[in-house]
C-alpha cells in the first residue's frame, strides 16, 4: 500500500516543494511530481533558481530523456517512467497515486488549496489509508 505523508501548513507551497524535491534526489530516489500546467511551469522555474549552490536534474515527463532524468515533472501520470515517490502540487487526487511506493501531499496556506487538501486527506483516510502528517510552521 502506497504511504501517504502530507505536509501542511507549508507556506508558500512551490518553495516548500522545491526543497522537498531536493532532499529526496539528494537521497537517490527517483521522484515525479504532478501538477497543473501552470502550477508545473511555476515550479520548473522556481526549482532552477530557489537555491544559487543546488542543481536538480529535471525534465517534462515528455522529453525523450525522463526515464533518465531523477526529477520528472507530470501534468497527468500516463507515461511517467518512475513509480518511487510522487510529489503531488495539483489540487486533486492523482488518479494513478496506487502505482507509487510513496505520496507526498504538499498543501500551502491559501484558502484554496487548504480546502483541496482537506478533500483528498478525507479521501485516503476514507479507503483506509494511513496517513502522516508533518504540518510546519505555528
Amino acid at each position: 500500500m502506497t504511504r501517504i505523508d502530507f505536509h501542511s501548513n507549508v507556506g508558500d507551497s512551490i518553495a516548500y516543494a522545491c526543497r522537498l524535491v531536493r532532499k529526496a534526489y539528494l537521497s537517490g530516489q527517483p521522484i515525479v511530481v504532478l501538477a497543473e500546467p501552470d502550477r508545473l511551469a511555476a515550479f520548473d522555474e522556481q526549482l532552477w533558481t530557489f537555491s544559487p549552490l543546488d542543481f536538480v536534474p529535471h525534465c517534462m515527463a515528455a522529453s525523450p530523456l525522463a526515464k533518465d532524468t531523477p526529477v520528472v515533472l507530470a501534468a497527468n501520470l500516463d507515461e511517467v517512467p518512475h513509480h518511487q515517490i510522487l510529489v503531488n502540487l495539483g489540487m486533486s487526487v492523482p488518479p494513478q497515486f496506487a502505482r507509487f511506493e510513496r505520496l507526498l501531499e504538499v498543501v500551502g496556506n491559501e484558502e484554496q488549496e487548504l480546502a483541496a487538501g482537506r478533500e483528498r486527506y478525507r479521501f485516503y483516510r476514507d479507503r483506509g489509508y494511513a496517513l502522516n502528517n508533518y504540518k510546519q510552521g505555528g
